[in-house]
């Protein structure tokens, strides 16, 4: 039965409900400090791991060090930078679909290369060992997304991932429609509206429109990736024609104005364990 998430959360019919998830922790010492700083000093209400990267062991160290904040995996296949890369977490030679002529994940650009030949059953088995790598260091994970949208991209790949959320027992972000209204359907609370992602907004003047974005929040539940980081020569390196979307998201999402306009508009941030509560575990 489809209902919208205030009534499946127990809010009221006008409330707007906000999740603010920091994507990316674990890509690299710059996007994990800032994302940590974010959760416990700014407005970030989750975040997500991304197991397979050069600094993805330091960010489960970090959330074992701090086991109050919610996270989830951030189900990872694609490697976009052109100088900084990642590959499975799989044996290449059992998931040779999707790794490229180098051994790693492809690039971005070629994400539509990547979505037209890669394997079904490879896919789930690097999904779910990414996941496993989470469980078995003692962390309880509160939901799966994927880095670049991987997992609302296709079908099947959709109904893949939508199966290992109900195996571990973990809420799943839904991006966008058909997929909205067909876990809503099924009786899932989920995000009632499109996913805002900060890769999608300009840096120039992003705290005001921030700020005009939060003004004019509809009400329901909303989700937003944000991808803060500090804009150090770390950073600047890795992603030299895209660093300031990082650091124009910190920014903001660290700044009183943005406490300010959260609190006059009465907007209610929430995290995944909230809607984890009712994806029970099938196993």
């Amino acid at each position: 039965m489809q209902q919208p998430a205030n009534a499946r959360l127990g809010y009221p019919a006008d409330a707007r409900l906000l999740i603010i998830n920091t994507d990316d922790l674990g890509m690299c010492h710059a996007v994990n400090a800032a994302i940590m700083q974010t959760l416990t000093q700014g407005l970030a209400s989750s975040c997500t791991v991304m197991v397979p990267c050069p600094w993805g062991l330091h960010a489960l160290q970090q959330l074992h060090d701090a086991p109050q904040l919610p996270f989830g995996v951030h189900l990872t296949a694609i490697s976009e930078q052109p100088t900084y890369r990642w590959g499975p977490v799989t044996c290449r030679q059992e998931v040779p679909s999707l790794v490229d002529e180098a051994g790693y994940f492809y690039s971005e650009r070629r994400i539509e290369e990547f979505l037209a030949q890669v394997n079904l059953a490879e896919l789930e088995r690097e999904y779910r060992a990414q996941i496993d790598i989470v469980v078995a260091t003692g962390l309880q994970p509160t939901h799966l997304d994927s880095h670049c949208g991987v997992h609302t991209r296709r079908a099947d790949i959709f109904a893949m991932t939508v199966r290992l959320a109900r195996e571990y027992g973990l809420a799943l972000r839904v991006s966008g429609q058909p997929f909205i209204h067909q876990i809503q359907q099924q009786g899932y609370p989920t995000n009632d509206h499109e996913l805002m992602d900060s890769y999608d907004l300009d840096p120039q003047n992003k705290a005001t429109l921030y700020a005009q974005l939060l003004r004019a929040l509809p009400v329901g539940l909303s989700e937003w990736a944000i991808h803060p980081g500090y804009g150090n020569a770390e950073l600047q390196a890795i992603e030299p024609d895209s660093w300031q979307v990082r650091q124009t998201d910190f920014d903001f999402f660290m700044s009183h104005e943005a406490r300010a306009v959260l609190q006059q508009e009465g907007i209610i941030l929430l995290g995944y364990k909230e809607l984890q509560a009712f994806w029970p575990q099938d196993r």
